[in-house]
């Protein structure tokens, strides 16, 4: 008989601290007004959303001023989550979308709810729901999920670019 440990099954976690620095520091506090706000390459002019710290990459020119793109969106492509894991609290099935905003020029990751999962499709505009203003962070948290807006779906022309 041997006394060999097989498996072991223990919580693990790791702390860290995150600084921003100056070209995602505006994002984060545009967010503190319910804001989203990007940054524009100066020289191919794409409007990163959520900006990246440090360069373009078109064209390798470091980032530079700020925009604010729009509150709403369209879904340019999406996955229809059916497993559970471990934690979780969104029901089963949810969608996660990459979501092209107004203005921007590269899709942003976040969840797509109070719709069937069925019922989600490229095109489909959405607008975000904000946590409550008393819990707002400098953190995309503060958007709970992105909505259908009603509005007619965007003409894949608008998007197919951004695949």
């Amino acid at each position: 008989m041997s006394d060999d440990v097989l498996r072991i099954r223990t919580p693990i976690s790791i702390k860290y601290q995150y600084s921003a620095g100056p070209r995602v520091s505006s994002h984060l506090l545009g967010l503190m007004d319910g804001r989203f706000v990007g940054k524009r390459c100066p020289v191919c002019e794409l409007v990163y959303m959520p900006p990246r710290n440090g360069t373009c990459a078109k064209c390798g020119a470091l980032l530079g001023e700020d925009v604010e793109v729009g509150q709403r969106g369209t879904i340019t492509t999406f996955c229809v989550v059916n497993v559970p894991f471990l934690g979780q609290t969104i029901k089963i099935p949810y969608v996660s979308a990459t979501i092209l905003l107004d203005g921007a020029d590269m899709g942003m990751q976040h969840l797509i709810q109070e719709v069937d999962a069925a019922d989600v499709r490229m095109g489909m505009r959405v607008e975000p729901v904000w946590r409550p203003r008393e819990e707002w962070q400098p953190s995309l948290e503060n958007v709970l999920h992105f909505r259908p807006t009603g509005e007619p779906d965007a003409p894949f022309e608008s998007y197919a670019g951004h695949l």
